[in-house]
């Protein structure tokens, strides 16, 4: 057993049941049909928002063949690897971080597969502060805060990574009646989506509740932007519905 895999010190953020959880299907990451599928089909949607949020913050050529070289990006909770490579592909020297070693395991191994460098390791958000890692251009902390033991904290030290002219994009579901009804009740026991208690809904957050964590911070947060998934298309699309999924961002100057 690993520390990562089972137990964390109290002063980390992280909720050692839900990394045991994900920890126990790591091998399923890049099977598109596996318990991971949903993320599969969410991740066009997201490398959309992401890209297009870098290249307006960076002022960087979407033309280009790799408009964010040079630029250094985090990848917080970083499961499998599915945000972590393509924004290796887009150019950034990235830096992926998980509590789970058997996330980090199948993510490296797939990224050497692909023949790509990117710097895996089990960690968590407080262990780079700790040791004045950073900062970073880009921090990536998308569907994660919904699974720590202390948001708060954990959004803090989000930011605290972060390099000034940096961004933050922060994803996760509101905490609404509705996201219970779809997110929670129909994605994990309905339609089997997801497999059953991988959410806990009382633990979803509201907009308001993310500006609260950084009222003290010197950044700026912006949206939310919500995503929606139409079963018409089996696509997720940007949406002013921001009832159950959501991003936001956050700029240090």
């Amino acid at each position: 057993m690993t520390q990562t895999d089972t137990a964390a010190p109290a002063s980390w953020s992280i909720d050692p049941a839900d990394v045991a959880r994900f920890s126990a299907i790591a091998a399923e990451w890049w099977d598109p049909k596996g318990k991971f599928a949903p993320l599969h089909v969410f991740n066009p949607c997201r490398l959309t928002f992401i890209r297009e949020q870098a290249l307006a913050r960076f002022g960087r050529d979407g033309n280009d063949r790799a408009p964010f070289e040079g630029l250094s990006l985090l990848d917080i909770g970083c499961g499998g690897g599915l945000l972590s490579e393509p924004m290796a592909r887009l150019g950034f020297s990235v830096t992926a971080i998980d509590a789970s070693e058997r996330n980090i395991a199948t993510a490296a191994t797939h990224a050497d597969e692909q023949g790509l460098q990117i710097a895996y390791r089990p960690a968590t958000a407080e262990q780079l502060l700790a040791e004045n890692a950073g900062p970073f251009d880009v921090v990536l902390t998308m569907e994660v805060i919904e699974h720590v033991a202390d948001p708060g904290e954990f959004l803090r030290t989000c930011t605290r990574l972060l390099a000034p002219g940096g961004l933050l994009i922060v994803a996760t579901l509101n905490r609404t009646l509705k996201a219970l009804a779809l997110a929670k009740i129909g994605a994990e026991y309905v339609l089997r989506w997801v497999p059953p208690g991988t959410h806990d809904w009382k633990q979803f957050l509201k907009p308001e509740e993310l500006r609260a964590f950084l009222a003290a911070e010197p950044v700026a947060m912006h949206g939310p932007f919500g995503v929606t998934y139409s079963p018409l298309t089996g696509r997720w699309s940007r949406s002013t519905d921001c009832d159950i999924n959501y991003m936001m961002t956050v700029t240090r100057d």
